[in-house]
Parts: C-alpha cells; sequence; structure tokens
C-alpha cells in the first residue's frame, strides 16, 4: 500500500468503507426503507468477499436477519439485489473520485490515487464490476455507467484546457475510453488476479501512481 504520509491527508478523511458508507443514516429512514437498506449491506458484504455468481436469496436473507419471502418485497430476485448494489457501489466510487479532485494539489493525480485505494480495498466488488458482465447485465450496466460518468467529467475538464482548443470531444472521449480500459486492466492485474508479474513491478505505490497518472495526462494531452 502507498504510505499514508504520501497520501493527501483530506484523500484520507473523506474515504469511508462502502458498508459504512452505506450505512450512513440508516437510523432515520423508515422500518420499510431500512430492511432494504439491510438487504443492500448483507449483499454488498457477500459480494465484497464472493464472486457474483455465488450470490443467493437464502444467503443474503440469513446474513440481513430477514425471512425469504421478504426479500421478495424488495428485490426481484438476486440479480436486481446485484444491480442495487453494484449501482450503490458506483456512486461511492465516484464520490471518492470527486472528493479526491476537490482536494489540494493535483486533481488527476488524486483521483488516479482514489480509484488506486477503492480497487485495492475492494477487490472482488471491483472483479464484479469489470468482469461480471457475462453473466449479470446488471453487473455491466453498471460499470458501463461509472466509465461514461467518470470519462464525462474528464472530457469536460480537459475541453477547458489547451486540449480542448487542439481536439475535438469525441477525439477526448475515445482517447479517455482507451486510457480509462488500460488503468482497469492493469489495476485489475495488480489487485484481482494477482498477476506475480505485475505484483513485482508494483511493489512501491507511489511509481505505480505516478505512472498512471503520467498516462492520463500525455494521453489527454494537446
Amino acid at each position: 500500500m502507498i504510505a499514508h504520509s504520501q497520501i493527501d491527508p483530506s484523500i484520507m478523511q473523506d474515504a469511508k468503507s462502502f458498508c459504512a458508507w452505506l450505512v450512513t443514516g440508516r437510523d432515520t429512514l423508515r422500518k420499510g426503507d431500512r430492511t432494504r437498506i439491510d438487504l443492500m449491506i448483507a449483499g454488498s458484504r457477500f459480494l465484497g468477499e464472493h464472486p457474483l455468481d455465488r450470490l443467493t436469496v437464502s444467503v443474503i436473507c440469513k446474513s440481513a436477519g430477514v425471512a425469504h419471502g421478504t426479500f421478495y418485497l424488495y428485490f426481484k430476485d438476486r440479480n436486481d439485489l446485484a444491480g442495487a448494489v453494484l449501482g450503490a457501489f458506483v456512486d461511492y466510487v465516484q464520490l471518492q473520485m470527486r472528493s479526491a479532485a476537490r482536494c489540494e494539489g493535483d486533481a488527476t493525480r488524486n483521483t488516479t490515487l482514489a480509484y488506486m485505494r477503492v480497487f485495492e480495498a475492494n477487490p472482488v466488488l471491483m472483479k464484479s464490476l469489470v468482469a461480471g458482465g457475462d453473466t449479470f447485465p446488471e453487473a455491466r450496466a453498471a460499470f458501463q455507467r461509472l466509465n461514461h460518468d467518470w470519462i464525462e467529467a474528464v472530457v469536460r475538464h480537459a475541453m477547458r484546457s489547451d486540449a480542448g482548443d487542439m481536439r475535438s470531444k469525441s477525439d477526448l472521449m475515445r482517447r479517455a475510453y482507451a486510457l480509462g480500459g488500460m488503468v482497469d486492466q492493469y489495476l485489475t492485474a495488480l489487485f484481482v488476479t494477482e498477476d506475480p508479474w505485475v505484483r513485482e513491478l508494483s511493489q512501491d505505490r507511489t511509481e505505480v501512481l505516478d505512472m498512471l497518472t503520467d498516462l492520463w495526462k500525455r494521453g489527454m494531452a494537446p
């Protein structure tokens, strides 16, 4: 992991675990809304440790402490729950990156760091997003929304810089999609599949952060 001394303190303070973020404000909700949140929290905990294809309604109900029939008052099936959890996880990831972008210092580096930290802390959930689309269309939709929303933000920023004078929006969008795919592939190899060669090359997380930041900047430059 990157040493805390190398991380902007405000980025550290803004970060919460996904489950802790989900439970925020739960006690102020009506009973039915609390039950729905409890099912989502149980789903998020399960998907934080297990792949999507092992998710079952029975396991979630037992973890949430609700009757099996109660589940279907809130979700159609396990796919519906997975879609809700992954959709909320996308919101959480975006919040972490937007918070990092507002921190002092280099916005590109800060947001890349925030994404790396979320990836490292939630490798199974990130795997569900990145690779779960083959069997779970809800996962594919959530990941595509994460990509699109963030790339739109990156391109809006680029359009306000010199790059906006030199490149069309379509060109900038293509570049951002390609760069985002490269970053996801690298972080998946590092934190999810744990490729031994990538891990060996990535022992210094600050060097990895510098490299990924440089890729973004060079790829989006005029």
